[in-house]
This record gives C-alpha cells, sequence and structure tokens, in this order.
C-alpha cells in the first residue's frame, strides 16, 4: 500500500537535442493551451533562468519555478517538485540546452538526470528544417543513449509544408515506435523577440497576451494534447523526501520594500514565499513610476531586471532617486543584485546614453554588447560580509549573467565576496559594502546551500532605523 505521502503527479518535461529548437515556444503554448481547457497547470524552468520562467508563468496563469541542480540537492529538487505539484492537474518542465548537455561528462546537470529523478516521461521537440530521414537516426540516438530515460514522444517542430510533413511521419513511422505528438509548421510570426539575455521578459513586453493567444493557437491546432495528457499520466506516483516546515522568525512581520516594475523583475517566486514564510511583508513599489519608497520600511531588496533599457525614465524620477539614496544613508538595510547593484551606481551608459541613477555605488556601470560574467559562479563569503549565510571563506554556488561592469569603483571598497568562479564586480571580487548596504552582480537563491533571506532579514531585524 502506498504512503499517504506518495503522489500520483502527471508531468512531462519539455526538451530538444540542442537550443533554439523552438521548446520554449513550444511549452508556452502547451502551457497555455492546457489551462484553457480548465486545467491547472503547474510550470517550472530547468536552471537559474528569470525571463523564460516569466512567460511560462504568465501562460499558465501559476508562477514557474526554477529546478536547478546548481544550488539545489537531489532531495531538494524532488520535495520542491512535489510540494509546488500537489495542487495542480499536470506539471509541464521546460529543459534548457540539449537533453543530455551537462557541465560534467556524466551528464549529472542535464535535464536527462533531472528526468530521471522525477520519473517524468520526456517531449523530444525536434527543429526538423531542411531534414527528413535524417531525423530518424538522431531520435534513434536519443532514445538509445540513455535507458533509464523515458524518451515517450516527438514533436516535429519548424515544418516546411504538407508535403515535409507527411514525408517525416512515413520514415519515423517506418522506423521507429514511437509517437509523433506533434507537427508544427514554420511560422515566423510565433517567434518571441529576443534580446541580450534571452527572451524579452513577459512583465514589459506590451503585447504578451496576443504573443500567447497567437502561440496557443498554433500549438492547440497543431499538437495532441489529449495525448500529451494520456502520456503525462503514465508518470509513475513520486514521494517527497521531507515535508518539513519553515517557523516564522519573528511574530512582528519585518516590512521589506521589493521593486518590482518593467526594469526590475528577476525575482525566484519561491524566494518571494520564502520571505513571507520567514514572517516578512513583501511590500511593492516601481522606482520608474512611484515618487516615494513605501512608508514604514525595515528593509529594501532590489533585484535585477533591465535598468538600461529604461535609462531615461529612471533618471527622470529624481523624487524616487533621492528616497532611495536618504535611506541608504540612514542606514536601512538594502540588498541588490545586478540590475539593481546598477541602478544604485552613480549612472549607466548604454548605446551612447548616459543617465545619472541613485549615486550610492561610486562608479559609473558601462553595458557591452557582450556578456561581462555569464554562467555559474563560485565564491566564498569574506569577513566583511554583513550578514553572512556561509562560515567565513566558506564556498558556495549562485550564478551571474551582465552585460555590464562597473568603473572608478575607490580601490578601498570593501566586500562581501571572493570569486573562486565567475566574474562578479571585477574578476575577484563581488558584494559592495556601504553602510547597510549590500549590491552583488551574482543572483542568489534561498535554498539549503545558501539560506540567504532567513540571514538577511535576522540583519534587518537588528539594523532596521525604524526598530531603533
Amino acid at each position: 500500500m502506498s504512503s499517504s505521502l506518495t503522489k500520483t503527479l502527471p508531468r512531462l518535461l519539455f526538451s530538444a537535442p540542442h537550443k533554439s529548437s523552438g521548446k520554449t515556444t513550444v511549452t508556452i503554448g502547451v502551457c497555455a493551451a492546457l489551462r484553457e481547457r480548465g486545467l491547472t497547470v503547474q510550470p517550472y524552468k530547468k536552471g537559474p533562468d528569470y525571463i523564460d520562467p516569466m512567460w511560462l508563468g504568465h501562460a499558465a496563469q501559476r508562477p514557474c519555478h526554477n529546478l536547478d541542480f546548481n544550488v539545489q540537492s537531489r532531495e531538494e529538487i524532488s520535495d520542491y517538485f512535489c510540494s509546488n505539484s500537489s495542487h495542480s492537474d499536470i506539471s509541464i518542465i521546460e529543459g534548457n540546452m540539449g537533453l543530455f548537455d551537462s557541465l560534467d561528462v556524466d551528464g549529472s546537470s542535464s535535464n536527462a538526470e533531472l528526468a530521471a529523478l522525477l520519473e517524468t516521461p520526456v517531449i523530444l521537440i525536434i527543429n526538423v528544417e531542411g531534414a527528413t530521414r535524417s531525423i530518424v537516426p538522431v531520435i534513434q540516438g536519443f532514445i538509445g543513449f540513455d535507458a533509464k530515460i523515458n524518451i515517450a514522444g516527438v514533436i516535429l517542430n519548424n515544418i516546411a509544408g504538407k508535403r515535409h510533413e507527411e514525408r517525416l511521419r512515413e520514415v519515423i513511422s517506418h522506423y521507429i515506435d514511437i509517437p509523433i505528438v506533434g507537427a508544427i509548421h514554420r511560422n515566423r510570426s510565433l517567434k518571441i523577440d529576443e534580446r541580450h539575455l534571452g527572451l524579452i521578459p513577459s512583465n514589459e513586453s506590451r503585447e504578451v497576451d496576443d504573443k500567447i493567444a497567437e502561440i496557443t493557437q498554433a500549438i492547440s491546432a497543431q499538437v495532441d494534447l489529449d495525448l500529451l495528457l494520456t502520456i503525462a499520466e503514465t508518470a509513475p506516483d513520486i514521494k517527497p523526501h521531507s515535508s518539513a516546515t519553515v517557523s516564522p522568525l519573528s511574530s512582528t512581520p519585518l516590512r521589506i520594500g521589493v521593486a518590482q516594475d518593467a526594469a526590475f523583475g528577476f525575482y525566484y517566486p519561491d524566494d518571494l514565499q520564502r520571505f513571507a514564510s520567514e514572517g516578512a511583508e513583501l511590500v511593492p513599489f516601481s522606482p520608474l513610476k512611484d515618487s516615494r519608497l513605501p512608508d514604514s520600511l525595515d528593509g529594501l531588496f532590489i533585484g535585477g531586471g533591465f535598468p538600461e533599457t529604461h535609462l531615461e525614465q529612471l533618471a527622470a524620477n529624481q523624487n524616487m532617486k533621492d528616497a532611495i539614496a536618504a535611506a541608504i544613508e540612514g542606514g536601512l538595510p538594502c540588498y541588490a543584485e545586478c540590475g539593481g547593484l546598477m541602478y544604485l551606481s552613480q549612472s549607466i551608459e548604454w548605446q551612447g546614453d548616459r543617465a545619472p541613477m541613485v549615486g550610492v555605488v561610486p562608479a559609473t556601470c558601462k553595458v557591452h554588447k557582450k556578456p561581462i560574467g555569464r554562467g555559474y559562479a563560485y565564491l566564498q563569503t569574506t569577513q566583511h560580509h554583513p550578514w553572512p549565510f556561509t562560515d567565513i571563506g566558506g564556498e558556495f554556488p549562485a550564478h551571474e549573467f551582465h552585460y555590464s561592469h562597473l568603473e572608478n569603483l575607490p580601490a578601498d571598497s570593501h566586500f562581501g565576496y571572493r570569486m573562486v568562479r565567475g566574474s562578479g564586480i571585477d574578476h575577484h571580487s563581488d558584494g559592495y559594502i556601504y553602510k547597510n548596504l549590500l549590491a552583488n552582480y551574482i543572483h542568489l537563491r534561498s535554498v539549503g546551500s545558501t539560506p540567504w533571506i532567513e540571514k538577511f532579514l535576522s540583519f534587518v531585524a537588528q539594523k532596521s532605523p525604524k526598530r531603533l
């Protein structure tokens, strides 16, 4: 007899042989199409991405969560998945890169490993442009490469026309016994505009609803949603490792202002939920539109985003810049990541334009055409860190993806982190410290290896000017 904790969670993982196969567009369409059928769809994204999850969450009308081997243990991933999927009809995971791509030779951080861990059927999305019979050995190779991976169906993408589709179906069915779940014809209008970090975030694209509706219509017409649901239901029961809960740090909620608008939107949903579970109240504000900070704040959190694409509006909002500068000068605890760090600098230079920012970080931020820091990072905590979440000198994982760097930062600046792998602020350090401000390029996630929110809130409780 199954344990009461064991759950039947219909689920699928969408992956591809390589990048640029169209899996994000297809996954967005599937999430929205299933939601339109009245199903509760829980989306996930493998890896540390922020932008794809915005689109997936918008399509499913539920927050999209990240599953990341770099910062989460296998047990954490399994428990996290079970917890967030427990009240959904189906869970959809979008992979990153190719199905078997990994940082290591044995594939321990691959999409395939995630599918194996969560015992999830894989739908392989294949870009068939310019190919017919040659697709067969590609599919055969993926099916045969790792016996523990259940590649349960394929979606053929970027088909040239009716004859191309007929030929593909003929050769695949002749050689391989695998369901063709969908055949999507080439349609340039389905393409989502791209930017240097990937897809334009859905919190600032003005035509998001129209674009998702267009994608959904195409997917509904060309993908067998009933077959997808049938495959999803073949996933075996899954049992979480733990049912641990978090006790709030304080019975008196801390009020944390969080910057949320088109310029600042890179937050993990589970991190925002963690603030609440730790007894904090998140109070959203907009550096673009609001003229002042919310009242009675104990701390500030300014996350990542694209401040460089909103230079004129951010620069013109002098009242907000002054309010943030005065709050930090007055000792209000503040944590800023990437775009938040850029906004707190003296100015941002991008595409020949230069605009004044908040000015509490004494440096100029210059944005380049190519990445300065990209990918997984590893850091050590220094003795200067105001709220360390590891032992001093302890190494921890994070990630970064920034096209900018700081110039003219004073040589005697103090930093909370020493870079082991990655770029950070100056390729050696990250986490600029000024009074009760910590500002860095790296992105943290509050998980077992990096419980930063608990430590930040403890620091806030000690240092909040309002409480003092």
